[in-house]
């Protein structure tokens, strides 16, 4: 199973764990491949360097080898994909084109202006990636 993991869930599997905790062990078990591009890489970059986080560059790279060795990198199609709907965030737009170009299976999202999205395409929570990944 292949999924794009929004940067929210990504930060909460690796800084908050606690809840999220079984989504690293899903990804070092190849239950799920996360799929990332050079944007949404960036993107996670950026997030994990706030403040607020309190992370120096030995943690962060510590935290991005939890995730990245099991990504499979695609690239942004040329011209984008046509999205069935706009993003009501422009700023998510990225994370429902990897998605799409790449085919994956789902987007995981806990993000209202994804999550909005699933009618048109597979957006879920990570909850609802647990019960389809069959994990208690």
């Amino acid at each position: 199973m292949r999924a794009v993991f929004d940067t929210n869930v990504v930060i909460s599997a690796l800084v908050f764990r606690g809840r999220l905790d079984w989504l690293r062990q899903a990804w070092a078990s190849r239950a799920v491949t996360p799929l990332v591009c050079r944007e949404t890489a960036q993107e996670l970059l950026r997030v994990l360097a706030y403040p607020k986080f309190r992370l120096d560059a030995e943690a962060r790279d510590l935290l991005l080898a939890e995730y990245l060795p099991f990504a499979e990198v695609a690239e942004l199609s040329d011209p984008l994909p046509d999205l069935p709907v706009a993003c009501r965030d422009r700023n998510d737009t990225v994370f429902l084109q990897l998605a799409i170009g790449s085919r994956a299976d789902f987007l995981v999202s806990g993000d209202a202006d994804l999550t909005v999205l699933a009618a048109v395409y597979a957006v879920v929570s990570p909850a609802m990636l647990r019960t389809e990944l069959g994990l208690h």
